[in-house]
């Protein structure tokens, strides 16, 4: 892995950026603040990005590019390799799953369509995956809407665990509630079926006025 210095200027700039939109939002960190914490001028990054914007798009296409390329081996392979579960977990870098939250959900139209990219990925998957549902769209949208509601509520987990999530053991305690959560059915078959079958009639019903 490199170090700070042998980076580009333009990757300076974008790791920068990638860390103060993480913790600040992406309003919340200045073209001049993120050129300070790279080491560079305003007038740089301006020359590699463009704008704030042109930045942070930048930032959304690296994020999401390397989280692919760290859980592609695993998609690929499938669910049967445990070293390649055990490395794709323990290389996500928690700064990108931080930036992606924040980006995703800063009320932008960038924001909407990262959700949008992330929801078109997870449709993708659950073409492979051994599960089976009546609206895969939404679907696969839900699943990134609970996926991405642990990182939003990590303060809040953080306190009822008694350990910062944000710390790598608290990370992993977080993922595997997730795996378990995931893995075992909450509802019997029966009263799956019957949920099932009152949310159908309902949505065939025409609402009253």
């Amino acid at each position: 892995m490199s170090s700070t210095g042998d980076l580009t200027a333009r990757a300076r700039i974008r790791d920068a950026a990638i860390d103060l939109f993480a913790e600040r939002g992406i309003g919340g960190a200045t073209v001049r603040d993120i050129a300070q914490a790279a080491g560079v001028s305003s007038g740089l990054l301006r020359h590699h990005f463009g704008s704030k914007e042109g930045l942070r798009d930048a930032c959304d296409e690296y994020a999401m590019a390397e989280i692919a390329r760290i859980r592609a081996p695993y998609v690929e392979a499938g669910a049967s390799n445990e070293r390649l579960i055990y490395d794709a977990i323990r290389a996500a870098p928690l700064r990108l799953q931080s930036y992606l939250i924040r980006s995703t959900l800063d009320g932008s139209a960038s924001g909407a369509n990262l959700f949008q990219r992330m929801v078109d990925e997870a449709e993708q998957w659950y073409e492979k995956a051994p599960v089976k549902s009546a609206d895969p769209r939404t679907y696969a949208a839900v699943l990134c809407a609970l996926q991405m509601g642990m990182f939003m509520m990590r303060d809040q987990i953080s306190v009822a665990i008694g350990e910062d999530t944000r710390q790598p053991h608290g990370h992993l305690r977080m993922l595997r509630a997730a795996v378990e959560v995931f893995s075992q059915p909450l509802l019997p078959p029966e009263q799956a079926e019957q949920a099932y079958a009152a949310l159908d009639r309902l949505m065939s019903t025409p609402e009253e006025s």
